[in-house]
């Protein structure tokens, strides 16, 4: 217990080092194939599409966050004011970017989105352009926290697990597993990107608790019923819960003045 206590607390610690809320100045470039982040590392797939309407970004690794920035949501936009808008374009974190000469990659849709009307081909000629951004509250009207069980799942052991329609300006940084009624958890690691797996999967119903930050808060989320006994792979289903924290950190060196 002590031992997960500490690495508990290197997880919020580490959550907590980023000013999340902050505006930063970068460079985006975009994808031309469509499908190029919905098959991104975070795995979503074409459920990515559903995420921001097609608004997706590549981040770079301190984004990315070595999976816990799946899901994340920005702002950003263009500082060209002639071809681009003020408000920007919002976008969700389902790839890692690679290529540090910029911070994101876009699909094309959320590329031309940053553009002013009538100006969507010139941005796209520029292939990068100079941004602002800054992290916002994900917000899912009507939709609760998703998980969706893996196709390599077998019951009786192997368990894997996406997670979907993660709210608010939070990460998920563990999980615990157990039979519904059960008082015996056991811990789920992240295999890559928004997957979560276990090889010690419990049988019957299971209920799942999940370790959120939100900057230098860290909490429990309990979701009490959420895979039934006879829970298929390839099915989503609801957690009954969802995560709406804002990040709270103490930005002090934070420039909101121009946004």
């Amino acid at each position: 217990m002590a031992l997960f206590i500490c690495f508990l607390s290197l997880l919020l610690f580490s959550s907590a080092t980023a000013c999340d809320r902050c505006l930063y100045q970068s460079k985006a470039a975009y994808f031309s194939k469509a499908n190029a982040l919905s098959s991104g590392a975070c795995g979503y797939g074409s459920l990515a599409l559903g995420l921001s309407g097609g608004h997706l970004a590549a981040g770079v690794s301190s984004l990315y966050k070595d999976g816990a920035g799946c899901g994340a949501c920005f702002q950003i936009r263009c500082n060209n004011s002639t071809l681009c808008s003020s408000k920007g374009t919002n976008v969700t974190i389902t790839d890692i970017n690679h290529n540090n000469q910029t911070g994101f990659v876009l699909s094309t849709r959320a590329f031309v989105a940053m553009a002013n009307h009538g100006m969507g081909q010139h941005i796209l000629k520029l292939g990068t352009v100079e941004v602002e951004y800054k992290r916002i509250p994900c917000e899912y009207k009507n939709q609760n926290l998703a998980v969706r069980v893996e196709e390599s799942s077998q019951k009786s052991n192997y368990l894997a697990i996406k997670l979907l329609y993660q709210g608010g300006q939070t990460e998920i940084v563990a999980i615990d597993v157990a039979q519904v009624g059960s008082s015996n958890w056991n811990f789920m690691k992240r295999n890559h990107g928004a997957v979560w797996d276990t090889s010690r999967a419990p049988n019957g119903a299971l209920q799942f608790r999940f370790v959120v930050t939100s900057g230098y808060d860290g909490k429990w989320i309990w979701a009490k019923t959420v895979l039934p006994a006879d829970w298929k792979s390839g099915v989503v289903y609801d957690s009954g819960v969802q995560i709406n924290d804002i990040a709270k950190e103490g930005c002090f060196h934070c420039d909101y003045s121009h946004w």
